[in-house]
């Protein structure tokens, strides 16, 4: 995994002790060690946190080509290096180490800036090519690992995260464009953060700085097709397919030097991975389950009756509601995201426990929804409305005001004049974002009237152009996947937690070549009646119980915080104080505080979500004093 540093100067010099502060930032990111590089002008720094996975004896950054004029510093795995590192070989590559990491100069040697096409994992690198004086900063296909940069006095910086930029001296602010995003839709937009200034490689791109021009260029898309272009297979050649290539993306994600573990919920995904990984390994696989108090949220019935399924070893975080609330702040800081649950304080908990049993790295199911259409809003969107809706409603309660509609919402007719529709997840963002607005201060509102969250959300011309001729499920899961998947699943749900505690998490659900084989099924493969994830069910049934085989989809959700009889969350929101940021109006979120336990179980939990977001706010306001 690691974290990653790089300074590249325009015109003066940097001094080494730079790298201090932001790898001091980024260490929980990589506790075994610390690799620094600087060029001979000075312009060029580069800073490594070694999270030590494949040889941990040898595998030392940052790395360097044979003449030392190509040196790189990379986070993550890339998975099938050792054929790769054969066929370098042939052609004269050598190699001073063992690792997966090294891969990186020795492609780029070969093939240049198309290196990233030869690159398979989760991963993200900075790399210095001194013949060229070429900086290039990448991060992989889906957007696992996270890789931001800053313009900070005379040098573009790059770091894993906001947090090593701040240290490094980007001026610490909100980027209120991310802020109106944040407040009417959850999601920032892909390529920003939070922190003015400060913007994220986004997902499937590459950054290109050189004599002074910084670049940034696309290598990779979802690129669904069109209706008409859909594979016209079997099911049961597309079943077999989609078997074989899951079987290899779990298969290639279990090589390791340290001890690997699997986060299982009891739903289909999770469970799939433990049960291929299973039959792998030859050894019964190690499990975290997350165990809630409130029925209806706790899913360790399905987690024991899976693990005892495949012979695995399960180990239960009991997570209560006063849990959830104290951690929150410190789960918030490390994330740089906004929460609208306390499922992020969870994860943080169950990585916490993860690191103090020795594990370094963890397979997750996280991406199966996205690659197979597992969501109930994306079955709304495949519904003609009426009593199918209905029936979805009433039988995905936990989704309602997240993924579902729940009451009216803001307004989204321009995205419905430029889709034709409104995605169901965006209708449901449209409930949150009004319950949110409705906390936030008149002059931030009037300052921002007349934008639209939600059809800015729909992308540049090249994104609009992958959305057309497509079905609504697929244009609803690009949507989908560029803003919550991007920005809130992987890096605050997902990245956030496990490398607060120095675990890496793997996901074979988002291998890219597993999601080249779903990306050309057509969607009755995907969403079959009211079975979502039909192909994924087929492929995977037999290892797994009957009942988690067809068991619906189950969001990782904690119990809403508003529903405590405590109510740890008014506790959170009335000791923020001075850090309420200037953009929420303190009166109207002290009359909602006020009003709360006089609302129904309904209505709190309904508000749930928007008071979870404000107290993210907060929390961030707080930490880095924005």
């Amino acid at each position: 995994m690691c974290g990653i540093v790089g300074a590249f100067a325009l015109s003066s010099g940097l001094d080494e002790g730079w790298l201090e502060r932001p790898l001091a930032a980024l260490r929980h990111r990589g506790p075994d060690g610390e690799g620094r590089w600087r060029s001979e002008d000075g312009r060029v720094l580069l800073g490594h946190r070694r999270l030590a996975i494949i040889d941990r004896a040898g595998g030392a950054q940052p790395l360097a080509n044979e003449r030392g004029d190509v040196v790189a510093v990379v986070s993550g795995e890339l998975y099938g290096h050792q054929e790769l590192r054969e066929q370098l070989r042939v052609r004269g590559h050598r190699f001073r180490t063992a690792s997966d990491s090294e891969l990186v100069v020795h492609l780029y040697e070969e093939y240049g800036v198309e290196l990233v096409d030869h690159l398979r994992g989760e991963f993200a690198f900075l790399l210095w090519d001194a013949r060229q004086r070429l900086a290039i900063a990448c991060r992989d296909r889906f957007g696992v690992r996270p890789l931001v940069y800053a313009k900070v006095g005379d040098a573009y910086c790059f770091a894993s995260e906001g947090k090593a930029l701040l240290a490094a001296g980007a001026p610490a602010g909100w980027d209120m464009a991310s802020v109106f995003s944040a407040t009417h839709m959850h999601y920032v937009p892909p390529g920003r953060t939070l922190f003015a200034g400060i913007r994220q490689i986004e997902p499937g791109t590459l950054a290109l700085l050189q004599d002074g021009q910084l670049r940034i260029r696309r290598y990779w898309n979802l690129d669904y097709p069109r209706a008409e272009e859909l594979a016209a297979t079997s099911d049961a050649e597309s079943i077999h397919e989609v078997a074989q290539a899951l079987g290899e993306a779990v298969r290639v994600r279990l090589q390791a030097e340290v001890p690997i573990a699997f986060q299982l919920s009891g739903g289909l995904d999770s469970s799939a991975v433990v049960a291929l990984a299973a039959a792998e390994l030859g050894r019964p696989p190690l499990c975290y389950s997350v165990a809630f108090d409130r029925p209806g949220y706790d899913e360790r019935a399905k987690a024991e009756e899976l693990a005892a399924h495949v012979g695995a070893e399960l180990r239960l975080v009991e997570v209560s509601a006063s849990a959830i609330a104290e951690r929150m702040p410190l789960a918030v800081a490390h994330s740089e995201g906004i929460a609208i649950n306390g499922h992020i304080a969870a994860k943080h908990l169950l990585s916490e426990q993860i690191q103090r049993d020795g594990i370094g790295v963890v397979l997750t199911g996280e991406g199966a929804d996205e690659v197979f259409g597992g969501y109930a809003h994306l079955r709304r969107d495949g519904l003609a409305g009426g009593a199918g809706e209905a029936a979805l409603a009433a039988s995905n309660a936990a989704s309602a005001g997240l993924m579902l509609p729940d009451g009216a919402g803001l307004d989204l007719s321009g995205v419905q004049r430029i889709l034709g529709f409104a995605p169901s997840w965006m209708a449901a963002k449209a409930t949150l974002g009004r319950r949110v607005t409705s906390l936030l201060s008149d002059d931030f509102l009037a300052e921002s009237c007349g934008r639209d969250a939600y059809a800015d959300a729909l992308g540049d011309l090249e994104d609009r152009r992958q959305l057309r001729g497509r079905s609504r499920v697929h244009q609803s899961l690009y949507l989908w996947s560029k803003s919550a998947l991007a920005t809130y699943i992987l890096r605050t749900l997902g990245d956030g937690m496990e490398m607060a505690h120095s675990i890496e998490g793997r996901l074979p659900f988002l291998d890219h070549r597993l999601f080249d084989v779903a990306r050309r099924l057509p969607v009755d493969l995907l969403i079959r009646g009211s079975v979502e994830k039909f192909v994924l069910r087929e492929a995977v049934g037999a290892r797994l119980p009957r009942s988690i085989r067809e068991r619906e989809k189950h969001p990782f959700l904690a119990p809403p915080l508003c529903l405590s009889d405590e109510a740890p969350l008014r506790e959170v929101l009335r000791g923020a104080g001075s850090a309420l940021p200037d953009f929420v109006d303190r009166g109207r979120l002290a009359a909602a505080l006020e009003r709360l336990p006089t609302l129904s179980e309904s209505e709190r939990r309904a508000w749930d979500p928007a008071l979870m977001l404000v107290s993210s706010l907060c929390i961030l306001q707080q930490r880095y004093a924005l």
